[in-house]
């Protein structure tokens, strides 16, 4: 599963991110993104979604909540 299917609200664990780019792979992980870590969706928009990471929130689009899975 993937954050594009994830309910709103429900905390999630980071089983694995599916990037081949090194670049968008350390990026992810200075935003504390990585397996292992919970995160939760708090908003679904049409180009993405609102996310919180170790109190913090991330807007990502379609394309990256599609490679984060749960």
């Amino acid at each position: 599963m993937n954050l594009r299917e994830a309910i709103e609200g429900k905390e999630y664990i980071i089983q694995e991110i599916q990037t081949y780019d090194e670049e968008l792979d350390s990026f992810l992980f200075s935003l504390g993104c990585y397996s292992g870590e919970p995160i939760t969706v708090v908003s679904h928009m049409k180009s993405g979604c609102v996310v919180s990471i170790k109190d913090s929130r991330y807007n990502i689009d379609n394309q990256l909540a599609e490679a984060i899975l749960i």
